[in-house]
Formats: structure tokens, sequence, C-alpha cells
């Protein structure tokens, strides 16, 4: 599966030692350290190749590993800086988070020049890029995962019964006892999203800034969320787009993945079936649909170039999240209906590209630490069972993957304070950005943070597919509200919905 992550040069299939306590044993704001010139210097050298041609600047802020301990043990988070060039204009910073939890922002600056972030918001702000705690150039973490070993992304194998979610759940029993094991200095149960919303914090202080201003994407939305929550005062002009509907990613969260790709898939089967003289897929989306679950079922039985009928299933909600993957994702298809094994190979790398790197290490330590470490969840096995069953019927393309059983059923550490709870006393300074048909983070998740936030917020949805919208879509509509809302400051009346095209 695609982790959930929404921008970044790769794209993959697709992720505590608890301390004693309540929230109330833990600040619930960041206690301000000595202001301290932030000393800009050249970024590390992956940063600058990812980045180019857009030049960046790279600086480091300390905060500590526990919030609860804040005169202990520190760690270095790695930011990245595009300045406005423009001081007449220039009215703060803006926090960027690519999603995950697990991706690396340092370069997520330029991309979004390159993809056309508007003049306006180039001249109103610095962009503040970052690697959060654990990720990357921020004291990364690592449950040591390899490329050929059982644990390979953050989504469950789809499971065609009862006896997959046991073998599964072996596998990720294994996986949590794993990342015990390696989590040598203590850092890894520190990870939670709260403990990142006050490294924000930090590094808004370390600024030099009164307030400061974010734009997040996917699970970044629960990261902004959680400060705009903990830190009303602080926050600026917040901007979510993607929303998963809350601060955490629990179980219920998860298994809404399935929802978005009913809602989802339909955009694929129609531009298919359009194309069936290409394709032969079916000539209507019905006839794409049937199609979709022969082949998963064929595949079961008799795998072609290494993808079975679970890869075939992730691997297609993954495509699912840009139109312009479409194309590969029905060749791959066609190739594997034709039972052709080399052009299979060629189109898909066995629909494992991304794990044929050790990068995949760092991404899902992340996921899993901060995914477990937000919330409890079920520690049953019977329950992922029965939900698996429920959801096989009720989202029958991915329920009986996204419901499957994740190492949080088996994580060693308990959560160490209940998750943030969404705040709506404060400004009214949160734009929700809504695809209403989107595969990992349908619509259902940008109502959910609408009604926790109230009167703070306001829904822009966009009838549209695809994960993410402002910029990274082509919706004039909703590129030009979110742009007026950071530059001007005009959040929407209302709820407003920005139609096709």
């Amino acid at each position: 599966m695609k982790r959930q992550c929404i921008i970044g040069r790769r794209s993959a299939l697709a992720v505590v030692i608890g301390l004693s306590g309540s929230l109330a044993a833990v600040p619930a704001a960041a206690d301000e350290p000595q202001v301290s010139q932030v000393r800009w210097d050249t970024c590390p050298e992956d940063v600058v190749v990812e980045a180019a041609p857009t030049e960046l600047q790279c600086a480091t802020v300390p905060v500590p590993v526990d919030y609860a301990d804040p005169g202990g043990a520190r760690i270095d988070l790695t930011i990245s800086r595009l300045a406005s060039t423009n001081p007449g204009k220039r009215r703060g910073t803006l926090m960027l988070n690519p999603g995950g939890p697990g991706g690396s922002g340092l370069a997520l600056p330029a991309l979004l020049v390159a993809r056309g972030l508007p003049a306006g918001v180039l001249d109103g702000y610095d962009l503040i890029g970052m690697d959060t705690r654990g990720v990357g150039h921020s004291a990364p973490v690592t449950c040591g995962f390899t490329p050929d070993g059982p644990y390979q992304a953050n989504i469950p194998p789809y499971a065609v019964d009862d006896a997959a979610v046991t073998a599964q759940a072996k596998v990720v029993k294994q996986v949590a006892e794993q990342c015990a094991r390696r989590d040598r200095n203590g850092l890894l149960r520190h990870l939670t999203t709260a403990n990142t919303a006050r490294d924000l914090d930090r590094i808004r202080a370390a600024l030099g800034e009164e307030k400061t201003s974010y734009l997040g994407y996917s699970y970044g939305t629960a990261l902004g969320a959680a400060y705009a929550s903990m830190f009303p005062e602080r926050s600026d002009r917040i901007v979510l787009d993607s929303n998963i509907g809350d601060t955490h990613l629990d179980r219920h969260g998860m298994r809404r993945y399935a929802l978005g790709m009913e809602q989802s898939f339909p955009d694929f089967a129609k531009w298919a079936a359009a194309r069936h003289d290409g394709y032969g897929l079916g000539r209507t989306p019905a006839q794409v649909r049937r199609t979709y679950f022969t082949l998963a079922e064929r595949l079961d039985k008799a795998p072609v170039a290494g993808v079975d009928g679970s890869l075939l299933r992730q691997y297609t909600f993954s495509q699912l999240f840009k139109k312009v993957q479409y194309p590969k994702l029905a060749q791959l298809w066609q190739t594997l209906a034709d039972g052709d094994d080399t052009a299979a190979r060629l189109l898909s790398g066995n629909a494992t590209a991304d794990r044929a790197s050790s990068s995949i290490d760092n991404p899902l330590t992340v996921f899993a630490a901060v995914t477990c470490n937000d919330v409890e969840w079920p520690e049953n096995v019977d329950t992922y069972r029965h939900g698996v069953a429920e959801d096989r019927e009720r989202y029958p393309l991915f329920g009986a993957a996204a419901a499957n059983i994740t190492p949080c059923a088996f994580w060693p550490y308990a959560p160490a304070e209940p998750p943030v709870s969404v705040d709506d006393d404060g400004p009214r300074n949160v734009l929700l950005v809504q695809n209403l048909r989107d595969a990992p983070t349908p619509h259902d998740g940008g109502k959910m943070l609408r009604q926790k936030f109230a009167d703070r917020s306001r829904l822009l949805s966009v009838d549209d597919t695809g994960h993410g919208v402002y910029v990274l879509g082509d919706n004039p509509c909703a590129l030009n509200t979110t742009t007026r809302f950071l530059v001007e400051g005009k959040m929407p009346e209302k709820d407003m919905l920005c139609r096709a095209g």
C-alpha cells in the first residue's frame, strides 16, 4: 500500500515504554525555550538533489525527547526554508507536512514550487519543511525492516479467509517484538502526534515567530489538527488537505480506506471502460469491476510475475491516488490477465518497486510507532477476524485488507497520554480541503473534522477524485479559494463545493 504520505519521490504500496500518568502529567504546551538564532546553512546532499533546481536552506532545532522531562535528553530536528523574497508582503512562516506519519518533508517547499504554488503564497511566507522526530535527518528510528522481509507495507495484506488473519497476526507480533528490541535509545516510544505538535511549537519559537501558519496533507491533517487544538492562539492560518478525520489514525480510520476505495474505484472503472478497445478490461464500469474480482481471485491461486491477489488489491488501491496513474494500472491489469509474465514484471517491478530499496525501513518504523503510540488498538485477534469478515462483505474491493491486523495489536508500549482532542475553542482559522472521492482519506474525514472544529473551520469540498487537492490537483476553484485564505485570510462564509473542472 502507499503509506499515508501524499508528496515525495517514491510511490509506495501501501504506517514507548508508556509514561505513567495522564495528559495532565505532560504540558499541553511546549515550554518556551530560550530564543536562539536559527543558523541556516546548506541542506544535506539528498535534499539538495531532490529540491533542485530550487535552492533551500537547512538548520537544526533541539527538542526534548520526552516533554514530561524537558531537561532530559534532546534530539535535533532538521528543518528547511524557502524564504520569501518580498519583505513587503511577508507575513510569517508556513510550516509544511507531506503526510505519513513517516514522510520526509525537507524538500517539500521545492516540490510545491515545482507543482505551481501561487506567487502570493511564496511572497507571503517563508516555507518551512522538516523531517519530524524519528524521520530521515531528525534522529531516525529503525525497526530493521528489509525489502525481502515479511513486513513491507503499512496496510496489512488482503485476508482471503480467517486463516490469513491468523497468519498475519504471527507476522505483526514479530514486528512489534522486533521494534521493541531495536529501540535501544528509547526514542521510539516518544514518537506521537502530540509530541510532534509540541515540536512544531518549539520550531515556531526558535524561528522567532509569535504564530505560525500550516499546510498539511493526509496524516499531516492529524498533526495540524493537533497543533491547532493544543496551541490555538499560536496557530495562524491552518489548511488541512485530505483529512483522516482526527488527530490520530486508529482502527476505524484505517478501515475507512476500504470505504475510500469503493468511492474512488468507479472513476477508474469509468475511465477504463471508455478505453475498452485499448485495454480490454470491460465495456462498462460494472464489467471493469467484475474484471477486478476475477483477476484477483485468479491471482490468489496462481500469481503472475510475483503478483498475487493480495498484491494486486494493494497496488490497485495505491494507483487510485492519482488519475495520472490510471494508464499504468490498466496496463498492469491487462498483462496480468494475459498471463504475460515478462511484461508484467517490466510494468510493475513485481508491483513492489518501492520495496526494492532499504528506504522502507524508516518510514514503516515511524508509521508503526506513531500509529500505535497515539491510541489503544484492540489486542484480541478475533476482533480483527470479525472485522475482516464484515468488511469483506461491506467493502469487497479492499475491506479484508484495511480491517486486517496490524502491529498495534501487539505493540509493547502503552500510550503515554490520551490522543489530542480537537478543540473548537479558538479562532476561526482552519480550512478543511477534501475531494469527494479519495481512496485513503474519504470525504467523511473532512466532515468529521468539520464537526469537531465546529465554527473554527470551514469545509471546502471538491467534486474530484484522488488524494490531495491544493496545488496537487487541477481544480481552479479549490486552488483560488485556498490561496485567498492563505494570502488574504478570507475564509469562506460557509462550507462550499467546488464543481468538477
